[in-house]
């Protein structure tokens, strides 16, 4: 727990700030796809929390309302510099998007219709796939997903494709399944 408030006082705000900032700015796809380099940053190069703590903070932005990617820059910063860092570092996510959001606005009314920017945009659809899969993988081993438990996140994402059963309901009965399990492991 000491390691944890040191590790908190070496974040500033603004490295909070341009840390996230640079996470958005150079990241393409969406929260998901984020989760490489916010991974890199965050656990590998700066140190500010560890694997376990990291996967724990994504079940949590994952669960609660809201986009991805700044669910986990908000409970980031807060878990580093408490409510000011947690806006340091969601601005510092929300930032670029804002900026090239708006840039795209203005500008690309003038040049949606060129076959090359039609082709950029199909070309960057298989990359975006590749930047999700890689950390599913990554995170499934560090969450101890092998042969043998496979089949929950499997069963899932069929029961989600193919028969259009709610997230919501997946995510409750996993809660529930957890729940269970623990109280029984405890118990043996």
């Amino acid at each position: 727990m000491e390691n944890n408030n040191n590790i908190a006082h070496s974040a500033s705000y603004w490295q909070l700030f341009a840390t996230f900032f640079k996470i958005g700015l150079f990241t393409i796809g969406g929260g998901y796809a984020m989760i490489p380099l916010i991974e890199e940053e965050i656990i590998e190069r700066h140190k500010w929390i560890g694997k376990e703590d990291f996967l724990d903070l994504m079940a949590i932005a994952q669960s609660v309302p809201g986009i991805f990617a700044i669910n986990i820059s908000i409970f980031i910063g807060y878990r580093l510099r408490k409510k000011r860092g947690a806006t340091a570092s969601m601005l510092g996510c929300v930032a670029p998007s804002v900026i090239i959001i708006l840039a795209i606005a203005f500008f690309f009314k003038h040049f949606k219709d060129y076959p090359i920017v039609e082709r950029i945009f199909k070309g960057i659809r298989p990359a975006v796939v590749a930047l999700i899969a890689a950390p599913v993988f990554r995170m499934a081993s560090t969450a101890k997903v092998g042969w043998y438990n496979a089949w929950i996140p499997v069963t899932a994402a069929l029961l989600i494709w193919l028969c259009g059963v709610s997230p919501i309901y997946i995510i409750i009965i996993a809660a529930t399944g957890g729940y269970l399990y623990g109280k029984h492991k405890r118990k043996v």
